[in-house]
């Protein structure tokens, strides 16, 4: 069977009710006299977060994520424990309900629907995966992919290496289901799932030399008490980084002042990390995860036996009875940058330096109050998602460069500082101080040297000339 969304039923088709198809939803609806169908293939709203593992945490403050109409948690910062002193961060099942309010608002404004457990095929056909029925989408109803840059979780992707009949291999999901415990973990993956998940062990009282962790690469990491949503931390942090950033002699220079300014942390001091996802860190989580000395080095696990760990150049011996919990999905997607609105869509990316759900609300205030495609994408150039160093570079050039574009219209200016889920807004009530206004001096003294040094450190020995780029 067949229906129609005639024109009138839906303006914009969102392909994807996670966190960035949300944001950008939130934002047009707001803004704008018109009505949002959102698409997804889960059962619900909130993305990746309906399959995540238990015990996950944002990494970042709950202020920075979310939808631009509405906080997510109080704005508070916690008061007790490790992280006293910085703000609270919500868990996976404050997130879910979160995200439920925000479709509930949405859909009783009258300017939402939501179609769950449905694909888009393409050819503006949705088929639901549940009844079968088709849904006929207008010529004149544009469609937003919000799931070009979707990440791949543990969960719903199988482990990327062989695994024998007789090998104990888990998704972290499952850690916190387990009915017996092994004499070994060894944890699979170098980013923030696999030291969410040491973390989680030790937690549970877990000794650290139970504990082989396979890490194919070294992370860089940001110290979370220098990205908070208080001008003065954040702006002096930003400036921090244009500054050391202007007279850098190389990346890996860079990245260690970055280290000694107290901005990025390594968990081994010893080893200089080539992997740069930048998620944010604890400092007690990074003295927990360096009680673990088992750390294993050869590159990506190719197979996993009873007893043993293949890799390309060796073998390594675990326990007989060793669980393996597998942390190793790539997580974030780096597909090439494609204009943000093109004829066939808008496709959904960051268009500043991190804080995509930031990002994916500007896209949606943009939409609902410019008209010309081209002004559009002028305003709201895309950047990437780092992965290494240099693409760590690379991002802060083209994230800097867009938020001065879109941030240079009073309207948005005006709107963003408005928005907590900017972490460069100065709110308009905000008192002020000498901090917040040295960091605005050396932003202004720093920022233009430090992106066209930024810009040649992104490029210097890059190896594989498909991925340079020409800075503008």
């Amino acid at each position: 069977m067949t229906r129609a969304i005639s024109q009138h039923e839906a303006d914009y088709l969102v392909v994807g009710a996670g966190a960035i198809g949300m944001a950008f939803a939130d934002a047009l609806t707001d803004h704008a006299d018109v009505r949002v169908a959102l698409v997804d293939r889960r059962h619900g709203v909130g993305g990746h977060w309906l399959e995540a593992y238990p015990f996950v945490r944002l990494h970042q403050a709950s202020a920075f994520y979310g939808v631009a109409s509405t906080l997510l948690g109080g704005g508070r910062l916690q008061q007790n424990g490790p992280e006293a002193g910085l703000q609270e961060r919500a868990n996976q099942p404050e997130i879910l309900t979160y995200y439920l309010r925000m479709l509930d608002r949405m859909v009783e404004s009258g300017k939402a629907e939501f179609l769950p457990n449905c694909d888009y095929v393409g050819d503006r056909l949705v088929v639901s995966r549940i009844s079968g029925e088709r849904l006929e989408v207008s010529e004149r109803c544009r469609v937003v992919d919000a799931r070009y840059l979707s990440p791949s979780i543990p969960a719903e992707k199988p482990a990327p290496f062989a695994v024998a009949d007789d090998a104990r291999v888990v998704p972290v999901n499952d850690l916190a289901r387990l009915e017996e415990a092994p004499s070994q973990y060894v944890v699979v993956g170098s980013g923030k799932t696999a030291t969410d998940a040491c973390i989680w062990l030790l937690s549970r009282g877990v000794d650290p030399d139970r504990i082989c962790w396979v890490r194919p690469r070294d992370p860089w990491m940001l110290n979370r008490a220098v990205v908070q949503p208080d001008p003065e931390v954040y702006l002096g942090m930003a400036a921090d980084v244009m500054q050391l950033a202007a007279t850098a002699t190389s990346v890996e220079d860079l990245f260690l002042r970055l280290e000694g300014a107290g901005i990025m942390l390594r968990i081994d001091p010893s080893v200089m990390p080539t992997m740069a996802k930048t998620p944010t860190l604890a400092m007690w989580e990074l003295e927990q995860l360096r009680t673990l000395e088992n750390v294993v080095r050869r590159g990506h696990l190719l197979a996993v036996g009873r007893g043993r760990l293949d890799f390309a150049d060796a073998s390594i011996s675990i326990a007989a009875d060793a669980l393996v919990v597998h942390c190793a999905a790539d997580g974030l997607k780096y597909a090439p940058l494609v204009p943000v609105w093109r004829p066939e869509a808008i496709t959904l990316q960051p268009i500043r330096t991190g804080f995509p759900c930031f990002g994916a609300a500007v896209v949606g205030y943009v939409e609902a109050t410019r008209y010309d495609d081209d002004e559009k994408n002028r305003l709201c150039p895309p950047s990437p998602l780092p992965d290494s160093m240099r693409g760590w570079a690379r991002m802060n050039v083209l994230g800097t460069r867009a938020a001065m574009s879109f941030s240079a219209e009073a309207d948005i200016k005006e709107w963003s500082d408005r928005v907590a889920l900017n972490p460069a807004r100065v709110p308009p009530d905000y008192a002020g101080s000498d901090a917040l206004d040295d960091a605005r001096a050396r932003l202004a003294t720093y920022t233009s040297p430090a992106l066209a040094r930024l810009a040649e450190l992104s490029l210097e020995g890059a190896a594989d000339a498909g991925r340079r780029w020409a800075p503008r």
